[in-house]
């Protein structure tokens, strides 16, 4: 079985190509995304066919369940479609269809090569039913109070498609403890789904940095759509303009929205190696 390892600011991942069910998945993106026995990813991506965009994509996180959208993944997608001659971008531009629906991507490189891609990552949503949040309240759920471990958090609510909950600090964000926090937010009980948790803070209007607790990954060095929801989050409190460089620990990202349509999420993406996985 043949595969790429790929990275997008250090958020990395394994690429197979496939057709749809002809193997446990889940299974196998916990044989391959194990960093001591297997290949080492935060997650498996399946790169298929699709009658309704350029190319489709599934994603699997390390303990084996499905993500509904990627942020990184999708640019990292989008290369090796690019680079694999699986499509090519008409004016720039080419489509992806996940399990969130068919998203929009741009390219940019030279000589026929991808090195960055911009990407929509769908329309935020804030209803509690669509993040989902246990709790009866009106949109959008800010400043909603979680005590983890002693610790008084205010979760701002989002969904990308997954979801997301970002906690603002005014100290830099490597002094949190979010090996600690972060799982016991994941797994909260008022998360059905479980939670991407971030922890974000605001350097000015076009600057932010964060860090992220990824459902079924763990604390990651960088996770696009958990750049998106901090920012869609600061906009929720004016502390945000239209275009954003977050900074986490694997890079820089530029999110872009307006507060009304799709967020954009634009970063590098970068083939690491090529193999073949013979268990």
């Amino acid at each position: 079985m043949n595969f790429v390892k790929m990275q997008g600011t250090g958020n990395d991942f394994v690429l197979l190509k496939a057709q749809g069910d002809e193997q446990d998945w889940s299974r196998l993106a916990q044989a391959m995304c194990d960093r001591h026995f297997g290949i080492g990813a935060d997650g498996l991506i399946l790169v298929l066919p699709s009658s309704r965009a350029d190319v489709g994509m599934r994603m699997f996180n390390p303990d084996g369940s499905e993500a509904e959208i990627c942020g990184n993944g999708l640019r990292c997608v989008v290369k090796y479609a690019v680079d694999e001659g699986l499509t090519w971008p008409r004016e720039g531009e080419l489509s992806v269809e996940t399990s969130t629906g068919v998203l929009s991507a741009q390219v940019f490189g030279k000589k026929g090569a991808v090195d960055r891609v911009r990407v929509s990552v769908g329309v935020p949503r804030f209803a509690p039913q669509d993040i989902p949040v246990l709790v009866e309240a009106e949109p959008p759920l800010k400043d909603m109070p979680v005590d983890i471990d002693g610790q008084r958090l205010a979760l701002t609510c989002v969904s990308l498609g997954n979801p997301h909950a970002v906690h603002f600090v005014d100290r830099p964000v490597a002094e949190f403890p979010l090996e600690r926090i972060g799982p016991k937010v994941e797994h909260h009980p008022l998360f059905p789904q479980r939670v991407n948790f971030e922890v974000a803070r605001v350097l000015d209007r076009e600057r932010m940095e964060a860090r992220v607790w990824e459902r079924g990954a763990g604390a990651t060095l960088a996770c696009g759509s958990g750049a998106c929801a901090a920012v869609v989050a600061a906009h929720l409190y004016g502390m945000a303009g239209e275009r954003v460089d977050i900074t986490l620990p694997g890079g820089s990202v530029v999110v872009e929205w307006d507060e009304v349509g799709e967020c954009y999420l634009e970063g590098p993406a970068e083939t690491v190696f090529w193999g073949e996985w013979r268990k």
